[in-house]
């Protein structure tokens, strides 16, 4: 009979990014090659293991782990991954043109560049190419490979603004030079120093779009540069390159700060961790921290990795992760989250995951990845500006040749057409959404709200409507005491004596009297003879009397009094739970339970309609009456209840087809069906749960929906803001382009007018960073 032994996939491929990877197919194939029977993955407590079935007759547990380890070491030091940071990209075509020009590299099998957050993930086969060879093939583009720990300096960071300033000083120079009436060849000689420093990136790029194939707008730029000095017109060509590169860099240094908004979530980890070994307290990298690990956390100091409390007690600033205004207090059992802040108590903390497994991490390769994915209105603007810049190219080319059929001079023609280019030239429409997308994510994931991508973060903005599970997400998800109803004696009386039968039970009713009893202070002696009468109660014997705990089938065939009933029919009709409660044939009392609701959703919900949510609705797998009672305490609009999973799923399409565009709010697990069908798929507790963070659109992160308003909120500005920014880009271009075809404005003042408007959105857009809400 075949055995199985699970190993913890990130121990045997260390290096890949997630289970997803092409990296564990061939390690399994490689593993049923060798002769064990099957080889798959499972996942167990949020982490991938590999499970390993194999034939104890023809191998040993420990060379069927020799064996993993090999096969992982072969594939891993084979099937290279990198994740790269690239400098000198100053636009979105740059990280096209590496991805391009690597995609066809023999033995590079994946190449994917963020622009916005400076990141090439890379995956080659090193048999075929190695990584120095990469490198070298990324520096021939134009650009730079920074190496990890090592920042760029000052002048590579503030290069691209150095050339610019020094453009516009030869440029300066040059222009006063021709009015002093200087020799020509010293005013021409300086132009031209003002061309080779402003176009000089703007040159770079044209021509590795040129060689990808493509037109962009640093190819109408150089185009009506050399347009301008083929005219003699180098002082407004010097300015067109001056102004064009200045934009570029105040763009990218406005670019730069969003990123590090984003970066400044890496950095919130500490880098080595104090971990007890062999009765000792040594310093360690926090890569090298291993599951099962204790490390010491001193008040004051930043938790190194995700784990629960193994000794101590102290109040943990979570606001780094979950966005919660207040410490949340953590005793021996409590999770943890790396990155978050310990109080003024020592805490001692045993590992649950590894670095690159925490939530932290997680969290910034999300966003990182989050940044990649278009939004509708970029991949909108992206298709405009692929026809719209050819069209400009050819409609210079038929006003430099029709005018002078017509007798008009070549020169004037010419330069209209030059002017136009500029005029035309869409920088600030290419740069006004991921700006605004960029700056929202990560303004969002400081408000602990993980968005993951541009189409989440504007269909958030476009909701109608919102559906809610009810259990977990608008409840507490524990049943509470609600009402003690005395029939005879006192309430204290009645609880001590509930109490000491039901301590008895692990049942999550008996516990929540258990709960109240204690709450209120009371003790009690031990019960006996304690009889477990399945799906309907408990009997036992306290203080020399038989009681009876449970609801009304327990007591079937007896009297029950009429104003124990009245009672009774009275609470079930809220929704709540009914326990009856008798001693020696007497009934004492009744208790009412009932999942409540979370402290605060009433308050979320007025906040959702204050922002433009016309409808919430609760979707449900409990009874109508229980539900309503929920959705009257806390001001829902609808209820559908009695779903199961395939029936949220039905009832999320007909919502649809109702209200337009809907997200479906729930805890990322049963809820996942109905999510998917949503416009957006909201989980709450992303924090704690992997599937949250998996199954969801957006994950709050904390486990609590305070931070949906604010969310919501964040993505109608983030709408309203890339509006602006499409009406001041293509405004722009509206204005400058009848006005420089009609001889109106010539190239100084529409490069003048169309680079500044690139700035206002870039600038227009970092407002998002500091959103309130």
């Amino acid at each position: 009979m075949a055995e199985k032994l699970e190993l913890d996939l990130s121990l045997v491929l260390p290096e890949i990014p997630d289970e997803r990877d092409a990296c564990v197919g061939r390690l399994t194939e490689l593993l049923q090659a060798e002769g064990l029977e099957k080889v798959h993955l499972v996942r167990e407590d949020g982490s991938a293991r590999l499970c390993l079935h194999y034939d104890p007759q023809q191998f040993s547990v420990s060379r069927v782990r020799e064996l993993a380890q090999a096969a992982g070491a072969k594939i891993g030091d084979r099937f290279r991954h990198e994740s790269l940071r690239i400098d000198g990209m100053d636009c979105p075509t740059c990280a096209t043109v590496i991805e391009h020009a690597l995609q066809r590299t023999d033995g590079v099998l994946e190449a994917s560049v963020s622009y916005a957050s400076e990141r090439l993930r890379l995956e080659f086969d090193s048999e075929k190419i190695g990584r120095p060879v990469i490198i070298k093939r990324i520096q021939a583009l134009g650009y730079a490979v920074l190496e990890e720990g090592h920042e760029a300096g000052w002048f590579a960071e503030h290069r691209e603004l150095i050339f610019s300033g020094v453009a516009g000083l030869l440029l300066l120079a040059g222009w006063l030079a021709g009015l002093a009436d200087a020799p020509r060849p010293l005013s021409l000689g300086l132009l031209l120093g003002a061309y080779a420093a402003g176009g000089f990136y703007t040159l770079r790029d044209a021509w590795q779009s040129l060689k990808s194939r493509s037109f962009d707008i640093d190819t109408l730029m150089i185009v009506a540069a050399a347009g301008a000095a083929a005219l003699g017109a180098w002082v407004e060509g010097a300015l067109l390159l001056f102004l064009f590169s200045l934009g570029h860099a105040l763009e990218h240094m406005a670019m730069d700060r969003a990123r590090k908004a984003i970066e400044a979530l890496a950095e919130l980890a500490p880098r080595t961790a104090i971990v007890q070994r062999d009765g000792a307290e040594i310093e360690v990298r926090v890569e090298a921290l291993q599951r099962g690990d204790r490390v010491v956390v001193k008040p004051g100091q930043r938790i190194p990795s995700d784990g629960q409390v193994a000794s101590g007690n102290s109040a943990v600033d979570q606001a780094p992760i979950t966005g919660e205004s207040m410490p949340v207090d953590k005793q021996p059992g409590d999770k943890v989250f790396a990155g978050t802040v310990n109080g003024e108590g020592m805490l001692t903390i045993e590992v649950t995951k590894l670095a690159q497994e925490s939530t932290l991490a997680r969290m910034v390769t999300m966003v990182a990845e989050a940044q990649t994915q278009k939004s509708p209105t970029q991949r909108f603007t992206d298709r405009f500006e692929r026809i719209f810049v050819p069209v400009v190219l050819g409609g210079a080319v038929l006003l430099i040749v029709l005018p002078p059929l017509f007798g008009f001079p070549f020169a004037e023609s010419f330069y209209r057409a030059m002017a136009v280019l500029v005029a035309a030239s869409p920088c600030a429409l290419a740069i006004a959404t991921p700006s605004a997308v960029l700056s929202g994510i990560a303004r969002a994931a400081r408000g602990g709200v993980l968005i993951k991508g541009g189409v989440h973060l504007e269909n958030l903005g476009v909701l109608t409507a919102i559906a809610f599970d009810k259990t977990g997400t608008l409840t507490i998800g524990k049943p509470k005491v609600t009402d003690v109803v005395v029939i005879s004696g006192d309430e204290s009386r009645l609880l001590t004596t509930a109490a000491a039968v039901e301590s008895r039970s692990a049942h999550p009713l008996a516990q929540a009297v258990v709960t109240e009893a204690k709450g209120r202070g009371l003790s009690w002696d031990e019960a006996g003879e304690v009889e477990a009468v399945t799906g309907k109660g408990v009997r036992a014997e306290f203080g020399g009397q038989k009681i009876a705990i449970g609801n009304a089938r327990l007591f079937e065939g007896e009297a029950i009094p009429e104003v124990v009933q009245q009672h009774a029919e009275r609470l079930q009709t809220e929704g709540k739970t009914i326990m009856l409660i008798q001693a020696d044939g007497q009934f004492l009392g009744i208790f009412a339970l009932a999942d409540t609701p979370r402290e605060g959703v009433k308050q979320v919900l007025e906040r959702l309609h204050q922002t433009g949510i016309r409808k919430t609705i609760m979707l449900t797998g409990d009874n109508e009456r229980v539900g309503r009672a929920i959705a009257d305490a806390v001001g829902l609009d609808e209820v559908k209840a009695g779903l199961l999973p395939e029936d949220k799923v039905k009832a999320m399409e007909e919502l649809a087809q109702r209200y337009g565009q809907v997200a479906m709010v729930g805890d990322g697990v049963n809820d996942a069906p109905a999510m998917a069908r949503a416009t957006v798929g909201i989980a709450m507790g992303g924090a704690g749960t992997d599937v949250a963070l998996e199954a969801a659109d957006v994950a709050l992160m904390g486990d609590d929906l305070s931070r949906l308003p604010f969310a919501v909120a964040l993505s109608r500005a983030s709408k309203r803001i890339i509006r602006q920014n499409l009406w001041v880009s293509l405004g722009v271009v509206a204005l400058l382009v009848p006005a420089t075809l009609f001889g109106w404005a010539g190239i100084g003042v529409a490069v003048l007018i169309h680079e500044g408007s690139t700035v206002v959105v870039v600038v227009n857009a970092l407002r998002l960073l500091a959103y309130r809400g």
